[in-house]
């Protein structure tokens, strides 16, 4: 019903994002407590400020980002595995990076229970990445930016595809970025929205 009446109305239909939400159970990857409503048409709380991103918008940005069979994906701030599981299903491989130890740990629960053996949980502050497991073909930002160090967007190959919610206020927008000829250039996608991860908020100066 997820994928009927969220993902595919919103014009994504490529098989492999449909096959990979089709397969794997969102309600085994969210708080326990949020089990009865892990199909809703919206953002789950994961607490300390952190959101689970819903099932339409991840699929949107997976479509923008034209994830491939033998893509190397990075995920920052994966929360309970979810994500990871789906690109599990659609990537060669998955390095997830989550800085909240007890996210990391269940998330790596997660995906060793549903045999996701080609995904794994490095816990790591998010805006360091996975610089020793670089370069990734994608990507994904979990959650809100209000801007990207370049110390991850470094992790990106050649030709490679990087995606995040760029935060405006209460506003915000999905980007798409694709490096091409060591040019990082982005696109707008579409509409979206929630809370900035740590680590990539604007540094703001005192001004007189």
């Amino acid at each position: 019903m997820m994928v009927d009446t969220q993902v595919r109305p919103s014009d994504v239909t490529k098989f492999p994002i449909i096959s990979a939400m089709l397969d794997v159970p969102r309600e085994d990857f969210v708080p326990r407590a949020a089990q009865p409503v892990a199909y809703m048409d919206a953002p789950l709380n994961l607490g300390s400020g952190r959101e689970m991103m819903e099932a339409r918008v991840l699929a949107k940005v997976l479509d923008a980002l034209d994830i491939q069979r033998s893509d190397q994906v990075l995920i920052i701030g994966g929360g309970l595995g979810y994500s990871a599981a789906v690109l599990g299903h659609m990537a060669e491989s998955v390095v997830m990076v989550e800085e909240d130890a007890t996210l990391a740990s269940e998330a790596e629960s997660n995906l060793a229970q549903h045999e996701i053996d080609n995904a794994v949980v490095l816990q790591a502050p998010l805006m360091d990445g996975a610089a020793k497991a670089a370069p990734f073909d994608v990507i994904l930002i979990e959650g809100a930016v209000e801007t990207v160090p370049e110390a991850l967007t470094a992790q990106l190959a050649e030709g490679g595809r990087i995606a995040a919610v760029f935060a405006d206020g209460a506003h915000g927008e999905v980007r798409i970025g694709t490096l091409i000829d060591g040019h990082l250039g982005w696109r707008t996608s579409f509409n979206a929205s929630g809370p900035v991860l740590p680590g990539f908020s604007k540094s703001t100066g005192f001004v007189l």
